[in-house]
């Protein structure tokens, strides 16, 4: 390996790069700090110091994950012997655990959305509320999804208020070809004020199936897997199980928001709506590999034994008290020898929950010292506020506090 860890093949080519660029780039300190920012590019892992539990730029939940180098079953039938559904062995406890009869797994929620208009609803009209077709991170517009699937929107109601009856008078329309209503989640924000939707039981009496985009991917709002009351701050939050009681025929979700699985899109709900998205040919070119489908069976299996408060990260943080969490901040700042313990709030983030905090802990640095905590190892990625850095101890997991203290030093000296 040559400098800054790099391939010497790397090198060469930076080396190249250099001379390309001018005399004034060939000196060995210059060849160095070239070799460790291109080093800095590559994908690495961070102390997330954010307090923002779910960070779309730092991976969202934090997830170990563990496949053995052997073979798997992905598409084989144990039983006879020959080839089998993708989907059928993640799909069946996906579909327990959401109270559905049937589920599929694609690669992300942006994709199930797509998967679901394609082949429900392609050159066909599909009813949206104004209020709910939006925009969210990596530029997802409704509109533009709903173009690329074949499918139509149709806008019905207002930016803020929509009503059962909007979607009524839209159906009855002259030459109306309507094959469902998309319910989608705002996701990263929130209209307050003189407002009104329509709730998915209200749109279940509609004579075309509701798909619910409930993006965030709670599973139970009664979160059962916390052996107590679910968090204030998911008051309001959709619910995959509750929103298939209410009358959704499909609801589409994240898999790696507030499930805390990897990244992919989830479709439950109906078995003949499920069956026809993975008919789709759509389905080949969005499906997911062996190691995002053993996570996410793995992951299923532990809500249905009740232990993912336990042992998925994103729950634990979560579960995690402010007490404990001032436990180790204190920790921490006594070993650095600098800093100060201060309360703090963390958010869900992702777009989960838009608009609610939870209460954390956060050890204060005054200044602004986030470019020095990006080049420690590992980089640590923090915030400021008010002129002064802050650590929020609820989004770093425990193992990588002795990494903020050698930061802290850092930072001090």
């Amino acid at each position: 390996m040559a400098p800054a860890g790099l391939p010497h093949a790397l090198c060469v080519e930076l080396a190249r790069a250099a001379v390309a660029d001018g005399p004034e780039h060939w000196s060995k300190e210059a060849a160095l700090a070239r070799a460790e920012h291109h080093a800095r590019t590559l994908l690495t892992p961070v102390v997330n110091a954010t307090g923002v539990l779910l960070h779309t730029n730092l991976g969202r939940a934090p997830l170990a994950i563990e496949h053995p180098a052997q073979a798997i079953n992905v598409e084989f039938d144990l039983t006879t012997g020959e080839r089998g559904s993708r989907q059928a062995a993640v799909g069946g406890v996906l579909a327990s655990l959401c109270g559905a009869q049937a589920a599929m797994v694609v690669n992300n929620n942006a994709a199930a959305v797509m998967l679901v208009l394609a082949a429900l609803a392609r050159d066909r009209q599909v009813l949206v509320s104004r209020g709910e077709s939006v925009e969210i991170g990596g530029g997802f517009r409704v509109p533009e999804v709903m173009e690329q699937s074949g499918a139509h929107l149709v806008d019905v109601g207002t930016t803020n208020r929509t009503r059962l009856a909007d979607y009524s008078k839209a159906l009855g329309r002259k030459g109306a070809d309507v094959a469902l209503v998309l319910k989608v989640h705002p996701s990263n924000y929130r209209v307050e004020g003189f407002v009104e939707d329509t709730p998915v039981e209200q749109l279940a009496t509609l004579p075309v199936p509701v798909v619910a985009d409930i993006g965030s991917g709670l599973i139970d709002a009664n979160c059962p897997w916390l052996g107590g009351p679910p968090p204030a701050w998911l008051a309001g939050e959709p619910a995959a199980r509750q929103t298939l009681e209410a009358g959704a025929a499909l609801v589409t979700f994240s898999g790696d928001k507030l499930l805390g699985g990897p990244q992919s899109g989830i479709i439950a709900g109906d078995a003949a709506l499920v069956a026809a998205c993975a008919r789709h040919p759509l389905a080949r070119a969005l499906r997911p590999g062996a190691h995002v489908l053993l996570a996410l069976q793995q992951l299923a299996l532990a809500y249905l034994d009740r232990s993912a408060a336990r042992t998925v990260p994103f729950w634990q943080m979560v579960a995690t008290s402010s007490d404990e969490l001032r436990r180790r901040a204190r920790a921490v700042v006594a070993e650095a020898g600098v800093g100060e313990v201060v309360d703090s709030e963390a958010i869900p983030g992702a777009g989960s929950a838009p608009g609610t905090v939870i209460p954390s802990v956060a050890v204060r640095l005054r200044g602004d010292h986030l470019a020095l905590l990006r080049t420690m190892r590992p980089p640590v990625v923090a915030r400021t506020r008010d002129g002064a850095t802050l650590l929020d101890l609820r989004s770093v997991h425990p193992s990588d506090d002795p990494h903020l203290v050698a930061a802290l030093r850092a930072c001090a000296s």
